[in-house]
């Protein structure tokens, strides 16, 4: 499942940065997922980056995007080659 970011984020641009996917961007006015890029961190990290550093803890599952493991694997796989 891709993550998604709440409307409690402050814009602090913590969680930008550490995307292993570069899935994160500045929207307007919070920061967005792009939920075709987000894998939750799997095949990079063992946990999600951005859900560790954020300080509002707004970031959460994407219920529009829901994916298994393999395949959120399998897509960053893809994308990494």
């Amino acid at each position: 499942m891709a993550l998604m970011i709440t409307a409690a984020c402050t814009a602090c641009d913590a969680c930008e940065p550490v995307c292993p996917n570069k899935a994160i961007s500045v929207g307007n006015p919070i920061y967005v997922i792009d939920a075709l890029q987000c894998t939750e961190c799997i095949g990079a990290e063992d946990e999600p980056q951005c859900k560790l550093v954020c300080p509002q803890d707004c970031i959460e599952p994407n219920p529009d995007f829901v994916e298994t493991h393999e395949e959120l694997l399998q897509k960053y796989q893809t994308m990494h080659g």
